[in-house]
């Protein structure tokens, strides 16, 4: 059956006619080479017009619709379409991939550009959100991403004169970027009115900041910034489609056709229209334009590309065409000569010469084609229409014969017979009609047998006989001419068929899959000669099988580059070449045949590389003649590694289980034991499914792993250290070249590979994010930078990471099949190879992607099995071993040849300094010289050639080998078995470490006066194993059956093992032979206890259910206890040996009495009284704690108490041994944890006097020794594994701010909503009613009066046009934390305040201010390292925030961060080197990052803690380590290349030390961190353990603290009351020893202090009250230089009437008076209750203040006495205004009122009279200049006018018109209609106030913003200028006097802005 194999002929690309025009545009380019490089389907295409040569590109899987060329115009990169869709940068000189870089976009990637210098690459997806991607493509790696548009974006490009500048442009917009850090910000160009908003499809970038786009309709726009400042109309008549750049100018090509050249300022050069010159026809459409010096390079929508010479302008040349739009399907082949015929939808069909590569002949018909044909002598050519007709035309000058129509759907197959007498036409209608040639193709029959349309035709080589496919699959035969059917299948059995290019039938069988039954082959043509058939597919896949291929499934070689489906392909006459054409890229194909004998010459083409394994991939079906996989191997290929529960879902678990247990009561749970072990010895060796995991160090120890422990054994010491950062099994080990680091992988639901230090048992790098289940292979490469590692997925990924960084460099899919091996080339670090199963592959980096090329065999073996690899002596040398025992020699990807080298397969191989050393399954060492060509010497692994010095005993001779190892003197080997062997070279062998084989391991038991064990397990062994410091198995005994359970009598002499066939025996247990043995159960005995004391019965306990007892003496069954519902799982007797304890599956807790086994009832509060003999037990009420809080998904499977009875240690289905202190009451106990083994732990055992603990992994079939170490004598070492569980109820107290920052809730300001309760339709929504008087235009009425009473009436008005920020009054001390620093020596302070950065000069008060973010600043903090001086990172609030690093000096912003925390960003800490930034999230995980802030790139992040963190901070000498706190939390956290690792602090034995909430932190040196707490206690910690409180440093909670780098001494800031020896700042000594304790003179009840601060000799604090305080370290004095409200909103704001003075009043009950000229605080008065307005009086010599309680005081200002108060309201006091004429003051409230008072009558304060029917409560209210009536705005959008004082409500719309006021500030009325905008559906403008000028206007609004207009703005949507840097809710906002400044006061932030009014210039 050749059809087993693929033919081995091949094909070769060798034209591609056709360009992509259609959907596509700017992808036609000269490279440096002077060629043209464009692509079409899915192929690059690079042609040289000198040589009429055309290179290939392959690397895609999918059409190309984007191109961009590097500036050196050397590289190029393509971007694709698909689901997956990815870029290639690729060489187009040699057309090999440089870089791939995928998993970002999806769908497609839709434009490219490379920026100035070719390092970055910036792509734009065709997702829904358009996705802008910017890529550092050598390194494969993404800097940055955005979301694009709401709309296609259809060019975008690098602004090549500004750095990190791009523009990019579509649909309706135009937007202009800026790359900072990670952060890509646009920002959307400005049409305004130089032009209308339309879509722009092209542009170009020029100096100075102008930009140059194509518009939709022809104009090109010209852009300065983001700013259209210009537009030259009519550049184009219709689209400009493509601009291209150059040194000249620019070019522009249009769908009108015509090119234009522009000079470099865009003045026209000269126009060439293509559709006036001799190739132009109507209709062409530019899509593409190319200039270089004086050649352009156009591409039209037709797929045709015009070369012109710039002086020949008129005669361009057409250097490629193609079919055009509709699909592809006719093609013919000219039968005599190398032509080839296409007829496509575009109606035109073409003639093709096949040896020219060129168009000979082209003829538009009348209608779409979709079918040719050549008639035999080459004269006549047929053509099948859409439309149902048909057309003859004469070959040589395309005229036509005939035109028949006989039928109304398409025609889509016709064939001349081969005699050339007839013509069969097959049509959608499911007929074939058959016309005479020589009668002028009269129709002579039909053949009418199919019911579904026609799909293929053949004719007999007799002419006799015609077979048809049609659509259903059916295969029908019809006699000629007539065409009647043939029913009868033998009259067709010998019938041979001139051509075959049917799809159905015995003979093409084969092209379909096996168990397929779908109908994607469009066309196949056979090749008798060369007994190949060619088939073409909807996947744009091209397969060559053998001919006939019968069975279905055959092998084919396959080959890519047509994109979707291939609708046609065909041999040519003399079979040289094969044509295929695509239905959708309109592209055809011309593939050059090479036969077999001529493939060793074309060696050099054999596997074409690529991504998309496109080769010739050997479909899978059996081989059979591939030998049957060796019994190991089948085995470890069954091994799926997957787990129920991972390690890493353990925390979500117990998170859901916690929620459903919440109900539960929560008894007070018991402290964990004080005792806690240390694992001391592990016995066993994983090689039963791992290879070549076993090394030599540096020093001479031995490293290599087992269940989840890599071990480091001193075979000198017989000692082993352990690294136990794994939580599952490793799986695969790799040493480092200079052997002192060690590379493991682990199983795991996204497992890790750890690389640790053989030394110290660090870990250095933990990388992970790329694999699933598990990792089996990781190599490093020879420089020791990088690191391979492959993963046990689906697809076997194979990853290349910088381990250092953490960073994956690379990835790619490896293979279907296992991979057991991967191998980096030592001489070149990019390359390597990775082998497994029927798999040998050879990779190369690519940027972010590897590319595969698959080992070429040949003729010289088959497809096998790869078991272990090795480099050679030069880079092209690899040697693998087989699992047949060959070794394979490879020469770059050719198999050269293959020696036999072992019986069985070769599992291990090592490359020696002069030639390599093999081991395999026939347990034979085998040294080799350097090319394999004669073994040297073997050794034979044999139990005679033990050496005496053994720790133990080999169980087989020839075991199989696993892995080798050479080093120091000796071979080291790893067994299947679990043995570690040392050979030495002599031939003696000793053995250094063993353990069980494959299979369960249950039984456990330790002598009861010896330091020994037995173990029994699956592997048919009972071992006895030494304890003591020779560690090592004394003694093995094979059984014949499995054993699960064991146990020594009392007197240590005898030995029960129970079997797993439900017999048992007894043996003597210091020979191991047997005494006696029964057999009376059918299933497992599962436990087996001799009585205490004398021994006199034994207990056996069984799966059947049963425990029978035996008189030991008489050897007699005495009794069986039954009534246990299920298996028995535990049997314990007590001490007097009459009663028996048991614990069953179902988990019952049974006694019986023995020895009868009568069955007991004991109350459960009796059984803690009975004396146990032993404890194993794991039901009950003494081991209730035992049972996790997950219990549902893991069993605890054995326990174990000490026989002082206090510990008992259990072992679980997760692998953990736990230690709980016993009795273990009430439920879930608190335990200390241990990870060691991998899954199951399946025994545990104290030792007879507690010094050790034994335990036993299940499957990972080892036996670990713990060393106990008591309370007290342990050293204080933090023990690696352990992890207590010790989460407490009580944190320390409660404090109402420390409640506050924990629950507060930030509000983000796009999300933010109305202050006030409003009700109603809002302004710009309420419909106008018409005034009663519309006036005529030309209006005798006299002039209407000024709206406003204006100030300077002398002066020219001069409008306000900008405001800057000069001063602020305000401090965020409420809720945020150590955000006050010193900068410039302690010249300057930093801090913030809502969303802006202040840097504030301390002599002289000047303020700048850094205004880079959108939203409240939350956290700030200053780079300490002098290389960054200045540097400020700063965190802010948002949906998905970011955080800043900056300049404090100029304010450039230095990089953005966009983060991952939702919410916000509530800690920023910079590392020691200053080059790492840590930040913290508010995210419900508080996620803690670390950046690498300068490149904006991510290295690590980790879900912090679930509650609240409050800081984080670097550890101020590390890059590495860091510290967070919270609410009852602290974390030492170590970064490890890309991992987070962290240690929850131990709270030691300190006596009632308990984990509180922590606030703040600061350090010491040797490791010590001191964390401040609630109840006001500092902890001090030494690495992650309490070592002791410093109690009461502060008498509340201690918030701040503050690390003084130069001196170390530290500054507490806490908050307290002040009193004489306390104080709420303290400086300690480097240890929190001594202290001294500064007082704050603020006069506050308490001082909070938030923030601290050392510079020289100086301390700088920021409380609570918003102030910040410079305090001196000599003196103590405490100068103020920072004062705020304490809490907001600030309601109240009144400026003074002539001079810079300004009030403001707010909810915390103070009205402060401040100076803008001192920019000060003068004064601040206390009124005891929330003040909510304030007003001067006209002159400025008495102030009004109203108040929340409803009362209002008028003070003299020269005094500060009261002059009156009064309450005649209950509610708030909302606004208050004393009358120009200073007689009335009116007071405006929330209970809908205004009341008047009379001043005149001196300071009784009675009320003379209201206003009537207010609608709602009063917002604003202004009086009129002359004092006779007030405007009143309300809470429904409605403004009032009152008459004074009487309180009438004036109706008469054209009196209010008339009237003139002395102020505005109202939201509401006509005149300031324009504020509101359209995005105000939930939040409002809150308050306004125009200028004194009354031309300008300015406004705060509910989203923090305020807005300068100009007044009156009564059009909607008034065009206005925004100012942003308050958090939301601008609560009021004033002109100072003259308009000098405008202040604004803020309701979240509680701070004052004062702006500087910027008026236009005379």
């Amino acid at each position: 059956m050749a059809a087993r194999s693929a033919p081995s002929c091949h094909l070769r690309l060798e034209w591609v006619y056709g360009y992509r025009g259609h959907q596509c545009r700017n992808n036609l380019f000269y490279t440096a080479a002077k060629e043209i490089v464009y692509f079409v389907a899915g192929v690059g295409v690079v042609y040289s017009p000198r040589e009429h040569r055309q290179k290939f590109y392959r690397g895609h899987s999918d059409d190309i619709i984007s191109l961009a060329l590097h500036p050196e115009r050397v590289l190029v990169a393509t971007g694709q379409v698909g689901k997956e869709p990815y870029i290639c940068v690729w060489d187009s000189y040699t057309v090999q991939t440089i870089s791939v870089l995928k998993d970002v976009h999806t769908h497609g990637i839709a434009c490219l550009a490379f920026d100035l210098d070719g390092q970055r690459l910036v792509s734009v997806g065709l997702d829904s959100k358009n996705a802008v991607c910017v890529w550092d493509w050598k390194r494969g790696k993404m800097l940055s991403m955005a979301p694009g548009h709401t709309d296609r974006i259809f060019d975008i490009s690098w602004d090549l004169y500004q750095p990190n500048k791009l523009v990019s442009c579509g649909v309706k917009h135009i937007k202009f970027w800026s790359l900072c850090g990670n952060a890509l910000t646009p920002k959307r160009g400005v049409f305004g009115k130089t032009g209308d908003l339309q879509t722009i499809l092209c542009l170009a970038c020029a100096r100075d900041e102008l930009t140059y786009s194509g518009a939709l309709n022809g104009d090109i726009y010209v852009w300065k910034g983001i700013n259209l400042i210009r537009t030259i109309q009519g550049a184009h008549t219709a689209g400009i489609f493509s601009m291209n750049a150059c040194e000249e100018g620019f070019a522009t090509g249009g769908r009108d056709g015509c090119i234009r050249l522009w000079d470099l300022t865009f003045k026209p050069i000269t126009v060439i229209d293509l559709r006036e010159t001799d190739q132009g026809y109507k209709g062409l459409s530019v899509r593409s334009v190319c200039w270089r010096g004086d050649h352009i390079l156009v591409g039209t929508q037709d797929s045709e590309i015009f070369e012109i010479v710039v002086h020949e302008r008129k005669k361009p040349f057409l250097i490629m065409q193609g079919h055009c739009e509709g699909e592809l399907w006719a093609l013919a082949i000219h039968p005599t000569k190398p032509l080839a015929v296409t007829g496509s939808d575009d109606r035109s069909v073409r003639i093709w010469s096949l040896v020219d590569h060129a168009l000979i002949a082209r003829c538009n018909m009348e209608e779409p084609i979709r079918c040719a044909a050549v008639n035999v002598d080459g004269i006549h050519l047929a053509l099948g229409m859409k439309d149902g007709s048909f057309t003859v035309l004469r070959v040589r000058d395309m005229t036509e014969v005939v035109h028949i129509k006989d039928r109304k759907e398409a025609i889509h197959e016709l064939k001349y017979s081969p005699d050339g007498t007839y013509l069969a036409v097959g049509c959608n209608d499911s007929s074939v009609d058959i016309y005479g040639v020589a009668q002028r193709y009269k129709k002579m029959g039909e053949c009418v047998g199919s019911l579904s349309f026609i799909t293929h035709l053949d004719w007999s080589s007799d002419s006799r006989y015609l077979q048809t496919n049609d659509g259903n699959g059916k295969r029908l035969f019809y006699r000629m001419p007539g065409g009647k059917e043939v029913s009868n299948k033998e009259e067709t059995k010998g019938v041979h068929w001139a051509s075959w290019t049917c799809v159905s039938g015995l003979e093409v069988n084969g092209i379909w899959p096996k168990y397929s039954e779908i109908n994607d082959i469009n066309s196949v043509d056979g090749n008798y000669i060369g007994q190949v058939l060619v088939t073409a597919d909807d996947y744009g896949i091209v397969k060559l099988f053998r001919y006939p291929c019968l069975r279905k499934g055959a092998k084919f070689r396959k080959y890519i580059g047509h994109s979707a489906h291939v609708t046609n392909v065909r041999w040519s006459h003399d079979h040289q070449w094969v044509i295929s054409i695509g239905g959708a890229d309109h592209a055809v194909f011309q593939w050059r045949f090479i036969p077999e004998r001529k493939l060793k010459d074309a060696l050099h083409i054999a596997p074409q590389e690529s991504l998309a394994d496109s080769n010739s991939d050997e479909s899978d079906s059996d081989l059979s003649d591939v030998p049957e996989l060796d019994s190991e191997i089948e085995q470890e290929t069954q091994l799926t590694y997957r787990r129920q529960v991972y390690k890493e879902d353990l925390p979500q678990l117990k998170e859901q289980y916690k929620e459903k247990q919440k109900s539960g009561t929560s008894k007070r749970r018991e402290r964990a034991p004080g005792n806690s072990i240390r694992l001391h010895f592990v016995h066993g060796y994983r090689g039963y499914d791992c290879r070549s995991n076993l090394f030599y160090t540096q020093i001479g120890e031995i490293v290599y792993h087992v269940a989840a422990v890599g071990v480091i054994y001193n075979r000198q010491q017989n000692t082993q250290r352990f690294y136990l950062g794994h939580d599952d099994d490793i799986l695969c080990l790799a040493i480092h070249p200079s052997k002192d680091y060690v590379a493991t992988g682990q199983v795991g639901r996204d497992p890790s590979v750890h690389i640790w230090d053989t030394e110290t048992i660090k870990p250095l790098s933990i990388l992970k994010g790329y694999h699933q289940y598990g990792v089996c292979a990781v190599d490093f490469s020879a420089d020791g930078k990088r690191l391979a590692s492959v993963g046990i997925d689906e697809s076997h990924t194979v990853v290349l990471w910088d381990w250092k960084k953490g960073e994956k460099l690379s990835i790619a899919r490896g293979s279907k099949d296992k991979i057991f091996v991967v191998k980096m080339n030592p001489y070149v670090p990019d390359k390597l190879i990775t082998a497994g199963i029927k798999h040998m592959k050879f990779w190369r980096r690519a940027g972010g992607g590897l590319v595969g090329r698959k080992g070429y065999i040949g003729t010289l073996g088959k497809n096998e099995t790869m078991m272990c690899a090795v480099y050679g002596w030069t880079e092209e040398m690899a040697f693998t071993g087989t699992s047949t025992g060959d070794v394979c020699i490879w020469r770059d990807i050719f198999l050269v040849k293959t020696v036999k080298a072992h019986d069985g397969p070769v599992f291990s191989m090592h490359a020696l300094e002069k030639g390599f050393v093999t081991g395999g399954k026939d347990g034979v060492v085998a040294l080799w010289d350097d090319c394999f060509e004669r073994c040297l010497k073997t050794y034979a692994i044999k139990r005679a050639a033990l050496a005496p010095g053994s720790k133990g005993l080999l169980l087989e001779d020839n075991p199989s080998i696993r892995a080798i190892s050479l080093g120091h003197g000796h071979i080291l080997v790893g067994t299947k078995n679990g043995e570690i062997l040392e050979v030495d070279k002599s031939g003696p062998i000793t053995l250094l470490v063993q353990g069980h084989m494959e299979g369960e391991v249950w039984g456990l038991a330790t002598h009861p006066y010896l330091p020994i064990c037995a173990t029994v397990s699956d592997d048919k062994t009972l071992r006895i194993w030494d304890l003591s410091p020779s560690h090592c198995m004394l003694a093995v005994r094979k059984l014949k059956k499995g054993g699960r359970c064991c146990c020594f009598s009392p007197d240590g002499k005898a030995l029960a093992v129970g079997l797993c066939d439900g017999s048992f025996l007894m043996a003597n247990a210091d020979t191991l032979e047997d005494l006696v043995s029964f057999h009376h159960r059918k299933d497992i005995i599962s436990d087996i206890r001799f009585s205490p004391g004398s021994g006199k019965y034994l207990a056996v306990a069984s799966h059947d259910s049963f425990v029978d007892i035996y008189n030991v003496m008489s050897s007699k069954r005495v009794g069986i206890c039954k009534g246990a519902t299920s298996y028995i799982t535990h049997i314990d007797w007590d001490i007097r040996g009459k009663l028996l304890q048991v614990n069953t599956g179902a988990k019952e807790q049974l006694f019986f009495e023995a020895p009868r086994g009568k069955r007991q009832t004991i109350p459960r509060m009796e059984v803690e009284k009975i004396g146990w003999a032993s404890w194993t037990s794991v039901l009950g009420l003494c081991c209730e704690g035992i049972w996790p809080v997950i219990g549902e998904v893991t069993d605890v499977t054995a326990s174990c108490l000490t026989h002082d009875k206090m510990v008992l240690a259990t072992g679980d289905d997760l692998g953990f041994v736990k230690l709980f202190r016993y009795p273990a009451k009430g439920k879930c106990g608190k335990f200390k944890r241990y990870v060691a083994h991998s899954t199951q732990v399946t025994n545990v055992r104290w030792t007879c006097d507690d010094s050790t603990l034994v335990t036993l992994g299940g499957a990972d079939m080892s036996l670990m020794v713990w060393t106990n170490e008591m309370e007290g004598s342990r050293e204080k070492r933090p023990c690696d594994s352990e992890e207590s569980d010790t989460g407490s109820e009580e944190d320390g107290g409660y404090d109402s701010d420390v409640t506050r920052e924990n629950e507060i809730s930030y509000t983000i300001r796009a999300l933010s909503t109305n202050i006030r309760p409003m009700f109603g339709i809002k302004p710009h929504l309420q419909q106008k009613e018409p005034s009663m008087d519309e006036r005529p235009p030309v209006s005798r009425a006299p002039p209407q009066p000024e709206k406003l009473q204006t100030n300077n009436v002398g002066k020219k008005k001069r409008p306000i046009e900008d405001l800057m920020l000069e001063l602020v009054f305000g401090y965020r001390g409420r809720d945020c934390r150590n955000n006050v620093h010193y900068l410039n020596d302690g010249d300057d302070i930093i801090y913030h305040t809502a969303s802006i950065g202040i840097l504030h000069n301390v002599a002289t008060g000047i303020q700048s201010f850094y205004q880079e973010h959108n939203d409240d600043i939350l956290c700030l903090t200053v780079n300490q390292h002098p290389k960054f001086v200045n540097i400020v990172a700063t965190g802010q609030v948002a949906t998905a925030p970011s955080v800043h690093i900056w300049d404090a000096v100029n304010k450039q912003t230095l990089a953005i961060l966009r983060c991952y925390h939702s919410k916000g960003v509530c800690s920023v800490s910079f590392s020691a080197t200053g080059k790492l930034l840590l930040s913290v999230g508010l995210d419900p995980e508080h996620t803690v990052t670390i950046w690498r802030w300068q490149e904006g790139a991510k290295i690590a992040s980790k879900a912090g803690h679930n509650q609240r963190i409050f800081v984080a901070e670097f550890r101020p000498d590390s890059d590495s380590q860091f510290v967070s706190v919270g609410v009852k939390h602290v974390k030492f956290w170590t970064l490890a290349g890309r991992a987070l690792l962290s240690k929850k602090g131990l709270l030691s034995s300190l006596a009632d030390a308990r984990m509180q909430t922590m606030l703040a932190v600061a350090f010491g040196a040797n490791n010590l961190t001191f964390t401040g707490t609630i109840s006001g206690d500092v902890c001090v910690w030494k690495d992650h353990i309490l070592c002791r409180v410093v109690a009461r440093a502060h008498n509340g909670p201690v918030f701040a603290m503050y690390t003084t780098l130069r001196d170390g001494l530290i500054v507490t800031g806490g908050k307290e009351r002040p009193s004489k020896e306390g104080g709420a700042v303290k400086l300690w000594d480097q240890e929190l020893r001594r202290c001294r304790a500064f007082r704050l003179e603020t006069g506050q009840i308490t001082d909070c202090v938030r923030s601290v601060c050392r510079g020289r000799g100086k301390i700088l604090v920021g409380t609570r009250n918003a102030e910040i305080i410079e305090v001196g370290e000599k003196n103590a004095a405490c100068n103020i230089l920072v004062n705020g409200h304490v809490d907001g909103p600030i309601w109240g704001l009144a400026t003074h009437p002539s001079r810079d003075f300004f009030l403001s009043a707010a909810e915390d009950g103070t009205v402060r008076l401040w100076d803008i000229a001192d920019k000060k605080m003068l004064n601040k008065v206390n009124l005891g209750h929330a003040a909510r307005t304030v007003c001067y009086s006209p002159e400025g010599d008495m102030v009004a203040i109203g108040m929340k309680n409803g009362e209002f005081i008028i003070l003299l200002v020269s005094s500060l006495k009261i002059w009156g108060k009064k309450r005649d309201r209950r509610c708030a006091i909302h606004d208050i205004r004393f009358s120009p004429d200073c007689r009335f003051l009116a007071v405006g409230s929330s209970e809908n009122s205004v009341d008047f008072y009379d001043l005149s009558l001196g300071p009784t304060l009675n009320r003379t009279s209201y206003c009537k029917d207010i609608p709602s409560f009063v917002i604003q209210m202004d009086f009129s200049a002359d004092s006779r009536y007030l405007q009143v705005s309300t809470g429904c959008y409605k403004r009032h006018v009152y008459e004074v004082p009487s309180g009438r409500h004036l109706t008469d719309q054209a009196a209010i018109d008339r009237i003139t006021w002395a102020t505005w500030t109202s939201i509401l009325g006509s005149e300031v209609m324009g504020i509101w905008s359209r995005h105000a559906e939930k939040a409002d403008v809150t308050c306004a106030c125009v200028s004194h000028s009354g031309i300008s206007l300015v406004t705060g609004d509910d989203f923090g913003m305020v807005k300068l207009f100009d007044f009156p703005c009564p059009e909607k949507f008034a065009k206005h200028k925004r100012f942003l840097g308050h958090s939301p809710h601008v609560t009021n906002i004033r002109f100072t006097s003259g308009d000098r400044h405008v202040i604004s006061a803020g309701g979240d932030d509680c701070s004052l802005f004062v702006w500087k009014c910027v008026h236009t210039p005379h």
